[in-house]
């Protein structure tokens, strides 16, 4: 157990911890192409088949021989027209095709000239045309296997889903895909102090009542990393309402997360209720927002198994900035996602920071249009307006300050939602 004395965890260091205790998900779902987006493939999708099938035009245009065309200006006659879906006749010595793009390549030609390059200089079924260009061996065709080869692994277990994947699942003629299960995870704040949007109007706030944000945000974050959402809304601040809520939640749940309560020396009841029906860590860890973090897990009393337990801090921005650190990557890792980091940008400081901090931070932080990044003037963990501002966080390391013009290490918001 941690106390207000022990040394701060290094964010490394949690997230390596963390993410030791979680195992993927078992077993896999069948779901239709049209409706897997979003979704992590439980299975290698291997190719039957040569993506394109066949060599075809790229262009709307002529496919030709390219010995046949010795010089610019140069006529061939049009014997044949392809257009896309039929095949053609094999092509003579002095002739060429009328083609259009996706339109397979007719054998005997080499090269496809496109429509802008050539001049129809005679009408009837079989024209005559000018060649303004000469051509050089396959261009403007795109080769069979181009794309993926037979037998190519073209996506692979562990890959998040997007509307390219998707293209590409159809191109290989695949309806439907294995995915990995959604984890299941059940979502309550606890606190008296929190009223709900919408129960009370502004002017009738009791004093001390805040509104729960925390609960918005969080349910949105979950269901964007492709989560199967349970509210279970405002826990009563007393052991035993907190005590059912977690029983019931364990028995059907992969994970339960709470914001609020995990703060040392906090009175609450979470603390005791988790550990009476399972095990409980608090972190102090070296990160600005979100210090307090709390992890564990709860047995199940129905069925065999533990449901993980994550405490995120009630500050809003700490909570935001824990969860997108810490249990993004823990709920990436449930669905056998393989990449758990997103990539990190360098860029200038059009800022200064000229009092360095014990901790890790992770300044909020926006681009601006000389390429650069402009500061929130407001810092605090309780300005959650920072990170609608912003676009994404400066990670700077404790003890560092930051001068004007210094690169520094940008994580975009957009590469974290993802």
């Amino acid at each position: 157990m941690s106390s207000a004395r022990s040394p701060l965890m290094p964010l490394d260091q949690a997230l390596q911890t963390l993410l030791a205790q979680i195992e993927p998900l078992s077993g896999s779902q069948e779901v239709a192409t049209f409706d897997a987006d979003g979704r992590v493939l439980a299975r290698d999708v291997v190719s039957s088949l040569q993506v394109p099938a066949f060599d075809n035009s790229s262009m709307d245009g002529y496919a030709v021989r390219c010995a046949d065309i010795a010089q610019v200006g140069d006529q061939l006659q049009v014997t044949q027209r392809i257009p896309a879906g039929h095949h053609g006749q094999a092509l003579q010595p002095g002739q060429a095709a009328r083609i259009f793009t996706g339109a397979p390549v007719p054998a005997g030609a080499d090269a496809i000239v496109m429509q802008e390059q050539a001049e129809v200089v005679s009408d009837g079924e079989h024209p005559w045309v000018r060649f303004m260009v000469k051509p050089e061996a396959g261009q403007w065709i795109r080769r069979s296997g181009e794309d993926i080869r037979q037998g190519e692994t073209a996506l692979r277990r562990g890959q998040k889903l997007g509307p390219a994947e998707l293209g590409l699942a159809a191109s290989l003629g695949l309806a439907h895909l294995q995915v990995m299960p959604r984890p299941r995870v059940a979502l309550f704040s606890t606190g008296d102090e929190l009223v709900m949007p919408g129960d009370v109007p502004p002017d009738q706030m009791p004093a001390g009542s805040i509104y729960n944000s925390n609960r918005f945000f969080l349910r949105a974050l979950l269901h964007r990393f492709g989560c199967e959402v349970s509210d279970l809304g405002i826990v009563a601040d007393r052991r035993d309402a907190t005590v059912a809520a977690l029983k019931t939640a364990a028995d059907h749940h992969d994970l339960i997360l709470t914001s609020g309560g995990v703060s040392v020396g906090e009175e609450d009841h979470v603390k005791p209720a988790v550990q009476s029906l399972g095990a409980l860590a608090l972190w102090q860890i070296g990160m600005k927002p979100g210090k307090p973090f709390a992890y564990g897990h709860i047995h199940r009393a129905t069925t065999a198994g533990a449901a993980h337990f994550v405490g995120l801090p009630g500050n809003p921005v700490s909570s935001y900035m824990t969860f997108l650190l810490l249990v993004r990557p823990l709920i990436l890792k449930l669905q056998g996602v393989d990449q758990l980091t997103p990539p990190c940008l360098k860029l200038p400081a059009h800022f200064e920071l000229p009092k360095a901090d014990k901790r890790r931070e992770f300044l909020r932080v926006r681009r601006n249009a000389q390429g650069g990044l402009d500061l929130f003037p407001n810092q605090s963990s309780g300005v959650l307006t920072s990170v609608v501002w912003g676009d994404g966080v400066v990670d700077n390391p404790a003890g560092q300050t930051i001068a004007r013009g210094d690169l520094v290490d940008f994580w975009p918001f957009s590469e974290w939602l993802a």
